[in-house]
Formats: C-alpha cells, structure tokens, sequence
C-alpha cells in the first residue's frame, strides 16, 4: 500500500466520521427501510440505497434519517421496496423504487409530506389518513 499524504489522511478520516455518523440512530426522526433480499438486490436495491443515501446527504437531511437495510418484505414482484417511516405522515411501502425514483419520493413524501398514490403498495387505512 502506498503512503498517504496528511491531506489524503484528513480527508479519508471525514469521510469515515460521516459514515459513522449515517450510522448514529440518537435524535433521528425518520427511517428508511429498503429491502435487500436477494430478489430486492436483483431488482437493484443496491443502486437504490445508494441514492438515498446520496439524495438525503444533498439535501441536508442525512442527519435526520437512519437508512436500513432489510431481508425480504415478501413483495418480490414489486422490488426494490422500501417503507417509509417519517414524522406526521403513515408509515408506508412503496414498489419498484428504483434509483431514479428517490429524488421524487425526497422531495414529495419526506419534504412535501404528500403520499405517491401510484408508487404505494401498503396505503394506510382510510381513517390513519386525513385527506
């Protein structure tokens, strides 16, 4: 291996203080649970983790969420799942939420507080849900 510079050293030290900090569950108020089943990763949850591990840390809000990982949500059909469970808003799963529907799901479920009827698999309760 070759020798690190100290700028090199700095930088990989903030980098691993960030993914310890990802990994901090004190004071969080929303969870995202994407599931990685083998069927989940065949349909690209992988790709999906990743994108709203990058889309939170862009939007400043990666201090507020834990990302989990999970085994199979028993919706192979509709992988890569995900449930969201963020403050004043039901506790939802959406289906086939590949990367390039992260941003959508950011901006409207977490920021805007609004449900995406077309991406939802367990829709809560009438009476949870005040429309």
């Amino acid at each position: 291996m070759a020798k690190m510079s100290l700028e090199e050293l700095r930088k990989l030290r903030g980098e691993k203080q960030n993914e310890l900090k990802r990994r901090d569950t004190d004071g969080k108020t929303m969870q995202i649970i994407v599931g990685m089943g083998t069927c989940g990763i065949a349909a690209g949850a992988k790709d999906t983790l990743d994108a709203f591990i990058s889309e939170l840390t862009k939007r400043g809000l990666s201090e507020h969420a834990i990302i989990r990982q999970t085994g199979c949500m028993g919706l192979c059909a509709n992988e890569p799942t995900v449930e969201l469970i963020v403050p004043d808003m039901p506790t939802v799963m959406y289906g086939n939420v590949k990367a390039d529907k992260v941003a959508e799901l950011v901006e409207s479920h977490i920021i805007g507080k609004k449900l995406l009827d077309k991406m939802i698999l367990n829709r809560p309760s009438a009476d949870i849900v005040n429309q």
